[in-house]
């Protein structure tokens, strides 16, 4: 097997004639799971692009985005979280996480450089299809996909003092500066500006972040909201538009 999009298992690069499949890249060492996701992911109908390091794979990433990419967390020459680090400087690719039950520590790593999501090992494939599904459809909204608005009606920007967010093309800005979030953090942040003022617990966070009946745990949420917070203040130190109601959940002040 080859650290390459041109892997056998990656049969699933053919498209249909007049058929638009999504592709997944999948960034792991271990062949075995490479091989078995990668044909359960094709028998779903999706595209499969495999890589088993992270820089063979961070370079086809930036060249050639697939529509989401998940990563192993241990692998040779750079590992899943410098990976992830690394994308996050230019894309906001969607990225899930496969790591291990005693990596906790890398999951809430992983969700505070960016990662839209983690599944633990071991893991079905019925989980990973789902989360997978959750992920890109989100995603396709946030794009004004045809399959989740009407035809010509694209959803409303929202502006909320000092805040601009556009969900049609997955835009967000702070005082007229560029901020650049996952398609998970623009789903919360959304769910937080649609109504400012009113406290969103974690779990009205999660139904608006993963609307597919997908188990998400609290610090998921929590992790997301740290990320929001670094990013709005790298461009504005003295931002505070996300409130915490500790044992209530967070709000947003648009004053």
């Amino acid at each position: 097997m080859s650290d390459s999009a041109s892997d056998p298992a990656d049969t699933g690069n053919a498209r249909p004639v007049g058929a638009t499949r999504q592709t997944i890249a999948l960034v792991d060492d271990d062949r075995n799971i490479l091989t078995t996701v990668s044909i359960a992911l094709q028998s779903e109908g999706f595209a499969t692009r495999v890589y088993t390091d992270g820089e063979t794979a961070l370079k086809a990433l930036l060249e050639n985005p697939p529509d989401l990419a998940i990563f192993d967390i241990k692998m040779p020459r750079m590992d899943g979280l410098e990976l992830l680090q690394k994308l996050r400087e230019t894309s906001a690719l969607p990225v899930i996480f496969l790591t291990s039950k005693d990596e906790e520590p890398d999951e809430a790593l992983g969700l505070a450089l960016g990662a839209d999501d983690y599944i633990a090992k071991p893991f079905s494939q019925t989980l990973l299809t789902a989360r997978i599904k959750a992920i890109l459809r989100r995603s396709e909204l946030m794009r004004g996909g045809s399959d989740v608005a009407p035809a010509g009606k694209l959803p409303d920007t929202i502006a909320r003092g000092r805040l601009l967010m556009d969900p049609a093309r997955h835009r967000v800005t702070w005082n007229g500066k560029p901020v650049s979030l996952t398609v998970t953090e623009f789903l919360i942040l959304e769910a937080l500006a649609t109504r400012p003022g009113v406290v969103k617990s974690r779990n009205q966070l999660m139904d608006a972040a993963y609307p597919d009946d997908v188990f998400v745990d609290d610090r998921t949420v929590d992790s997301h909201i740290k990320r929001l917070r670094r990013k709005f203040r790298a461009v504005d130190n003295d931002f505070s538009a996300i409130d915490t109601l500790y044992g209530a959940g967070y709000s947003f002040s648009d004053g």
